[in-house]
């Protein structure tokens, strides 16, 4: 009966003002924008550049086409090592309110005849990946936003 009156009990600590985490804030916009950062293994950089423009970014260009997104942009930071950077390669893919349903496996197919190599290549970019992590963005317009 502990355990049960527990099990019932924990989760409710969980909702209440003081145990609640902060939700992010409601976007300004109505699309939505992520950031995706990618950390390459020293020296591989070329190497991961070259894979990603041969294998990935058609697959975004296309999908860019076909209106799942608004906008996609590469970046690299300036400055690499030396603490003000810890990612070696960024996109910004910006989707629309509503985005059209994209069946990306079939876009993929169409594009890459050569499932086999593509595998492969999509395999080795992974593999000289340190790290990588997305970023949804909320955009916060401070002009309307009222201080709390």
């Amino acid at each position: 009966m502990k355990r049960i009156l527990l099990l019932l009990v924990i989760p409710a600590l969980f909702l209440t003002p003081a145990g609640s985490a902060q939700a992010p804030p409601k976007s300004a916009e109505a699309g939505k924008t992520t950031w995706y950062f990618y950390t390459v293994q020293w020296g591989h950089q070329d190497e991961f550049l070259n894979l990603f423009q041969r294998n990935h970014y058609p697959v975004l260009k296309a999908m860019l086409e076909a209106g799942a997104y608004t906008r996609v942009r590469t970046y690299v930071p300036t400055n690499h090592g030396d603490g003000r950077a810890d990612w070696t390669f960024a996109v910004e893919l910006s989707a629309p309110a509503h985005p059209p349903e994209v069946d990306e496996q079939a876009l993929v197919r169409k594009l890459f005849p050569d499932q086999d190599k593509f595998r492969r290549e999509e395999q080795r970019r992974f593999e000289i990946l340190v790290a990588h992590w997305d970023v949804p963005l909320n955009v916060i317009d401070l002009e309307t936003r009222t201080p709390q």
